[in-house]
């Protein structure tokens, strides 16, 4: 997950081009279709092969690369580095679609040419939600962000990033004071009482990041659907980046913060969760 020059590129056009490289033509024209409902002005291209996909990136722009790991002709992670040796593509995002992303994930083996992933297992509607956070980015998703960060300089400017974006934003310089604040919430009756946590690793204060990770997840018991938890990071160590992920992290966001990057994360872990208590309520 690269946080590459790719989410500064701007997307001017109503109509952005997504090439959906998938060796199934089923799966192919199910992500068409939910991109179709999601952004309808969207231009789907389906690509059965790595080939195929890389005549049509020759051929003229494309805004967003959608790539399954596994192809007829080769593997995904290796067309994300065609894309990026690609002069007039190599910032675009590429997407890995996939159900067992996760275990790359946490192994550590995406290529540093992807720009994002997304679990299969989250189901088709959701990926088209997530394809409209690099596309779309405008829209406006708001829900109260619990921001644990000790360096003032730092946390100003991704305040900033977040209430720009219609973000609101409760910011704490130690673990201690953010479990001091999920503690009165719930006293309160008010559960978790943000809708996310965003936290960095290395924090000053006898507690860490992964040490409020592990709260949030055993003491308070909130799962990820219920409190989902981003974990900023500037550590390259695979071993140690898998550990915060098999500790209960929703995902990474890597240092130094890339705007677009951060938001699409937030209003994505957003979205599901959201999704998820709509669907727990219809079943209660």
């Amino acid at each position: 997950m690269s946080a590459d020059v790719s989410l500064t590129r701007h997307i001017s056009s109503d109509q952005p081009r997504v090439l959906v490289v998938d060796g199934s033509r089923v799966v192919r024209q199910l992500i068409e279709r939910v991109l179709k409902a999601e952004l309808p002005n969207a231009i789907v291209i389906g690509c059965g092969s790595g080939a195929e996909a890389q005549r049509h990136l020759a051929d003229g722009v494309i805004d967003l690369v959608t790539t399954a790991l596994r192809l007829p002709d080769m593997d995904g992670l290796e067309l994300a580095r065609l894309v990026r040796e690609s002069g007039n593509q190599a910032y675009i995002p590429v997407i890995v679609v996939s159900g067992d992303v996760q275990e790359r994930l946490v192994a550590r083996t995406l290529s540093s040419h992807v720009t994002d992933y997304f679990d299969k297992a989250l189901g088709f509607d959701a990926l088209a939600a997530f394809i409209r956070g690099y596309v779309k980015p405008a829209e406006q998703i708001d829900g109260e962000v619990l921001y644990v960060e000790d360096s003032r300089v730092v946390a100003l400017a991704t305040r900033r990033m977040m209430e720009k974006c219609g973000f609101k934003v409760s910011h704490v310089v130690s673990v201690e004071d953010a479990l001091a604040l999920l503690e009165t919430a719930r006293a309160q009756g008010r559960g978790p009482g943000a809708d996310l946590v965003l936290t960095d690793v290395n924090l000053k204060g006898e507690l860490s990041g992964g040490d409020l990770l592990e709260r949030i997840r055993g003491t308070f018991g909130y799962g990820k659907g219920e409190l989902p938890v981003l974990v900023m990071t500037g550590d390259d160590n695979p071993a140690n980046q898998a550990g915060l992920l098999r500790a209960g992290a929703n995902d990474l966001v890597h240092k130094p913060i890339e705007e677009r990057l951060l938001v699409n994360k937030l209003q994505f872990q957003l979205r599901v969760a959201r999704r998820l208590r709509e669907q727990a309520g219809g079943n209660a």
